[in-house]
């Protein structure tokens, strides 16, 4: 029998390693001939921790939301414990296709033994023995794999024009600087299959000439690096990294580099600088990392999902994969499920699916089922997508005709409490803090549209508010360097296109739909009131007076719209407009 627990940072933080140590402890007491091991997020995040039965036969049980109090219900296996997941659950899950996330929560990301015996580094060893560089690339091309970092640039062209450069030493750079709030796919391929990365990059450096690969990894994400560390060192040791592989002339090595966070850093040019050294600050282009990038060598950079699609590439045939998805955006695509939806977490979905379908069907719908107001897609860079556009499906061309785009992945759901006024304020003040300040225009005009949007959420919104602000957007994304800047106005943008008369609303009513800016707010208590005085004693600034058994009063003077006392009131005597 086998027993293993979900051990990435999100089954960790729901206590995994807890359940991990009292399973440990209850094998031995028990004296069950049991192998415990761990794996990565197998994307039902909202279920941790997660423990998986697999029997001698081979049969396997799904157990979720396992406290160490419980173990004995799976040690035992109690027939009738509400640990099992349902079929219901497990149909939610059956939509996807996965390809990059396959052996995600399946295999321990710690042994190399188990990524292997599953065909591991077969694919490499395929490139070195049957196909030539030229081959490696075209059946990219056939694939029609897009870089899942964003930009949905072609994987085959940057390989090729790596390739065309003659100088050498070449480098294969992998960017794992994985920034957007709400996205956090790279990270749980890093921490469930680092191997699949490491392989992925092998045969791109393979494709280019390249002998010496780079992850640059955020230092926000430790698990992921000990793993990815770890995975290097077994690789190193079974002589599938270093000199002469499966006695060939390539040769490859792969090291990590750990930045410090900055969201520029996931630019291309910003992240070479960094590794250099240097402050993350991008360059112009031409030329371009093919031809000139670490240390003004040709330098290849994908993400960590588009290096995790190429194995499978490899071993399946490029026509195979060009086979899921939509005529111009192939394959499939991890998201990462966050906000105001039931069922958080990653799903790996072929390209082409509507929204709908993500969020109501692997999503299971809105919290306390509540109204879909919008879906804000590509992170600070992207754009919010309202409810009436919904059926939009998931691919490059439908999703930038919205104003979003595709992004790394991530999909933050909000319902009708959501202030769109207030959300596009939260994204430009990420991207104003995150401008490496080289642009005048990304440095002062992301700041200057963030004083516009806190004025209107704070009630001293003006006539011509709204204009000015789709006036700096346009110089902003005119002026500026690098793709911080150039798509910084897009949630902006996107929520005055769809959510306009709000953002009037707010300027001229004085007044937030949503009932979220505070300063907008106004608390009333009502002739339900019966004087119990829960709310006085709950007002921190002694705003509410009265007599018990009388109804009380707030003095709006003195109210700071905290909104406790609304809270605190069990007789729905106090409103709030």
């Amino acid at each position: 029998m086998k027993i293993i627990v979900g051990y990435g940072s999100c089954g960790i933080a729901a206590g995994a390693n807890k359940v991990f140590d009292a399973l440990e402890l209850g094998i031995e007491e028990q004296k069950l001939k049991a192998d415990l091991q761990i794996a990565g997020c197998n994307g039902m995040c909202y279920l941790e921790p997660i423990v998986d039965v697999i029997d001698n036969d081979g049969n396997k049980q799904t157990y979720v939301k396992v406290t160490p109090e419980r173990i004995n219900e799976i040690l035992n296996d109690v027939k009738d414990t509400d640990l099992k997941i349902t079929e219901e659950e497990l149909l939610e899950r059956s939509n996807q296709f996965r390809i990059v996330t396959e052996k995600c929560g399946t295999i321990n990301p710690e042994d190399i033994n188990e990524y292997i015996e599953i065909g591991g580094y077969k694919a490499i060893e395929k490139c070195i023995a049957e196909m030539t560089q030229e081959e490696v690339i075209e059946e990219m091309k056939i694939s029609g794999l897009r870089g899942r970092g964003g930009a949905g640039f072609p994987t085959w062209f940057k390989w090729n024009a790596a390739l065309q450069s003659k100088a050498t030493p070449k480098y294969m750079v992998c960017n794992a600087d994985e920034g957007d709030p709400g996205a956090f796919m790279d990270r749980s391929v890093l921490e469930g299959d680092p191997h699949n990365l490491i392989e992925g990059m092998m045969i791109g450096a393979y494709a280019i000439g390249a002998e010496e690969g780079i992850v640059y990894v955020r230092a926000e994400y430790p698990l992921a690096i000990i793993r990815l560390q770890n995975a290097i060192e077994q690789a190193r040791q079974k002589g599938l990294l270093g000199k002469n592989l499966f006695n060939s002339n390539f040769s490859f090595d792969l090291r990590i580099k750990a930045g410090a966070g900055a969201f520029v850093c996931g630019e291309e040019t910003a992240l070479i600088a960094s590794l250099e050294g240097e402050r993350g600050m991008p360059r112009l282009k031409p030329p371009f990392p093919a031809q000139k990038g670490y240390w003004d060598q040709p330098t290849n950079i994908n993400n960590v999902e588009t290096f995790a699609n190429i194995p499978w590439i490899i071993l399946n045939g490029g026509n195979k994969y060009s086979e899921l998805g939509t005529e111009k955006s192939k394959g499939s695509k991890v998201f990462a499920l966050t906000g105001k939806v039931k069922n958080g977490g990653l799903v790996e979905v072929p390209m082409g699916m509507p929204i709908k379908d993500i969020i109501f069907g692997l999503g299971g719908g809105i919290l306390e089922d509540k109204e879909f107001k919008a879906v804000q897609m590509g992170g600070p860079s992207g754009g919010c997508i309202p409810s009436d556009l919904i059926e939009t499906t998931v691919d490059y061309e439908s999703l930038a005709k919205t104003g979003a785009i595709m992004g790394s992945g991530g999909m933050v759901v909000m319902d009708e409490t959501t202030c769109m006024v207030d959300m596009a304020r939260f994204f430009l003040d990420f991207t104003r803090n995150e401008s490496c300040g080289k642009c005048i225009h990304c440095r002062i005009g992301t700041k200057r549209m963030l004083e516009i949007l806190t004025r209107i959420t704070e009630g001293d919104g003006k006539d011509g508010d709204i204009e000015l602000l789709e006036d700096l957007a346009v110089q902003i994304k005119d002026g500026s360097l690098c793709g911080l800047g150039q798509t910084a106005p897009n949630p902006v943008l996107s929520t005055i296109r769809y959510f306009r008369e709000e953002y009037e609303r707010h300027i001229y009513d004085k007044k937030c739909p949503s009932k979220q800016c505070a300063s907008l707010l106004t608390y009333e208590i009502t002739d339900n009131c019966i004087g119990c005085g829960v709310c006085k004693r709950k007002c921190p600034v002694e705003a509410i007076s009265g007599e018990k058994k009388t109804i009380h009063i707030l003095d709006q003077a003195t109210c700071i719209k905290c909104g406790k006392c609304y809270d605190a009131c069990k007789f729905d005597a106090i409103t709030v407009d």
